[in-house]
């Protein structure tokens, strides 16, 4: 059984509250970076990364200058860091995302970065705007702080599984819409035309994103439909037999109505190698997926720990 600081426990009941508000704070975040930061495709302009103390946005443009916006959950502040040398802190305590919103939009106007945002949050049903919102206002530290021990674990794991990829690949990053950390492998080929439909998104968001076939694998620390963090993987478009793969580790099954393979994060935290159990979830539902789409391989992958093209 792992109980290793790299795998702390995460039970979403325990700290629901804080997830909420926290997912709030961190979509504030991003649409300050989404507004200042050219389009790229597929939404990469839009997360944020896993850093050494929470998570950031990297730099934003402001004109001549950059500016960047972290949380750190060791010291437990958001802070704001402008490239002439200006910064301001929030601290991460207990507050509504009203009052977050107005501290944050308060900083920036001060450090000469000030930045228009739409407050109404993304793929949340009917969400109240964050200038309004007063319900959601908890802070648990140890709670958010072993949110973050997780992503920085998975995002080493993911990493290791991105550089067996020599094929279009995302970054490991950290959406605040879904509240999820993902990486996504691109065979090249058009997709069909996305179904759409997800709450507060514009549908051409969602069409633009899943514009090419991929084969995604993620964490997502859970819901109130589904209250268990997962790691998860999906095709899209779902190829013919994917269903029935029955990939590793043990605990893996596949979820009808996300339409993805799921593995609880209990399962993986107390394996008795973590990341491995991890890289088998990874490597076997891209092979289901890329084998079952006709992918080429032979063509996408390279050894992990090649240096260079094809290890030359």
């Amino acid at each position: 059984m792992s109980n290793s600081g790299a795998w702390p426990s995460l039970d979403y009941d325990g700290w629901k509250d804080t997830l909420a508000t926290l997912h709030l704070w961190t979509q504030i975040v991003g649409k300050v970076r989404l507004e200042r930061t050219p389009w790229i495709n597929h939404s990469w302009h839009v997360p944020l990364y896993v850093t050494a103390r929470g998570f950031g946005t990297s730099p934003i443009p402001a004109g001549e200058r950059v500016f960047e916006i972290d949380f750190d959950f060791v010291r437990h502040s958001l802070d704001i860091t402008v490239s002439d040398g200006r910064q301001a802190s929030v601290p991460l305590v207990a507050r509504s995302v009203a009052d977050f919103y107005g501290e944050v939009m308060g900083h920036l106007d001060a450090l000469g970065v000030p930045t228009s945002i739409h407050t109404t949050p993304s793929e949340i049903p009917n969400g109240t705007p964050f200038e309004l919102d007063r319900h959601h206002n908890a802070y648990d530290p140890d709670a958010a702080q072993r949110f973050w021990r997780v992503l920085a674990s998975l995002h080493r794991v993911f990493q290791r599984f991105r550089a067996r990829y020599v094929g279009k690949s995302s970054p490991v990053h950290f959406f605040w819409g879904s509240f999820d950390l993902a990486v996504t492998r691109f065979c090249g080929w058009p997709a069909p035309e996305h179904p759409a439909g997800i709450p507060a998104l514009p549908d051409w968001v969602a069409r633009e994103a899943y514009s090419h076939e991929v084969s995604s694998l993620g964490f997502w620390p859970g819901g109130e439909q589904f209250p268990h963090p997962i790691l998860y993987a999906y095709a899209y478009p779902t190829p013919e037999g994917f269903a029935e793969a029955a990939p590793r580790p043990e605990g893996t099954t596949w979820s009808a109505d996300l339409g993805e393979y799921v593995l609880p994060y209990e399962v993986v935290r107390n394996a008795p190698d973590p990341e491995a159990a991890i890289l088998d979830f990874a490597q076997d539902t891209y092979v289901a997926a890329a084998d079952l789409a006709g992918w080429d391989r032979a063509a996408l992958e390279w050894p992990e720990g090649a240096q260079g093209p094809r290890g030359r």
